[in-house]
């Protein structure tokens, strides 16, 4: 089944600059009815509203000022907008790198709390079986839930918690009932503020003074071609399914490869 952005609703977290920013100005251009974008970044926000409603028409993107970890404000943005427009995509895309003593755990709340927050409630507003039409909920994970390193051990254990999580509630056990889909992407290294370095520390002083160097040992990749490997999966994914977004590559299902490794340490389980 081919799945189509135009006359989409569509709620975005972490979309006024890097990859959710691409993301949004190309579903626009696929014709999506309606954008929410949920961002702290109020300027660069309202300049992609503006910039958008001005090409598309009015009333195409709005920005929304919100930090995801405020659940209340988070909720009460989904509620409006679902009972306005009626929800059918959400992309949990509000993400940071920062596994200092001071950040970790605000890194914890974005990565992994507020992105379950937001699929518990995305779900809830369009499942079918209390009344909802289905849809559509792509969490962002990364190719550092694929691997282990010792470099930056709290945000490697954001992602992975974000892709089980995913693929977890993803399972026909829940579309069947829910008609939602659940996506996950993970992304290589782009180029965005994520990965600045002003923006990245850790907890361990030798770790510190070998991030720039360790960093350039992953490729990294345009965030426009980040941005188009997400719009491609959502036209074609299966719930429950994994998407490799890297090294400028078009997207690649890596579903069957992450099942299989899952079977594996099941097999450990159950042994």
């Amino acid at each position: 089944m081919i799945y189509e952005w135009k006359d989409k609703v569509v709620l975005i977290t972490g979309a006024a600059t890097g990859i959710g920013a691409e993301i949004v100005k190309i579903i626009v251009g696929e014709g999506t009815r309606y954008v929410a974008v949920l961002d702290i970044a109020e300027g660069p926000g309202i300049d992609l509203q503006n910039e958008l409603n001005a090409k598309y028409g009015e009333d195409k993107v709005k920005f929304y000022k919100c930090d995801v970890t405020d659940e209340d404000l988070l909720l009460g943005y989904f509620d409006e907008i679902h009972a306005k427009y009626g929800l059918e995509v959400v992309i949990n895309n509000a993400g940071i790198m920062n596994d200092s003593y001071k950040t970790y755990k605000k890194q914890i709340e974005i990565n992994v709390t507020a992105l379950v927050t937001g699929t518990l409630k995305a779900m809830d507003l369009m499942r079918k079986d209390k009344g909802g039409k289905g849809g559509t909920i792509i969490n962002i994970s990364s190719i550092v839930a694929l691997h282990q390193s010792p470099l930056l051990p709290i945000y490697f254990a954001t992602k992975s918690a974000v892709l089980q999580f995913s693929n977890c509630i993803g399972l026909d056990d829940f579309y069947s009932r829910t008609d939602v889909r659940v996506l996950t992407i993970c992304y290589g290294a782009t180029d965005t503020p994520l990965l600045d370095l002003k923006n990245l520390a850790t907890f361990d002083e030798h770790l510190q003074s070998i991030l720039p160097e360790r960093l350039q040992v992953y490729p990294f990749q345009l965030k426009e071609n980040a941005a188009q490997g997400l719009v491609d999966a959502f036209k074609v994914g299966e719930s429950g399914s994994t998407w490799l977004s890297t090294t400028n590559r078009p997207v690649k299902d890596i579903t069957t490869t992450v099942k299989k490794a899952y079977e594996l340490l099941t097999n450990l389980v159950f042994e």
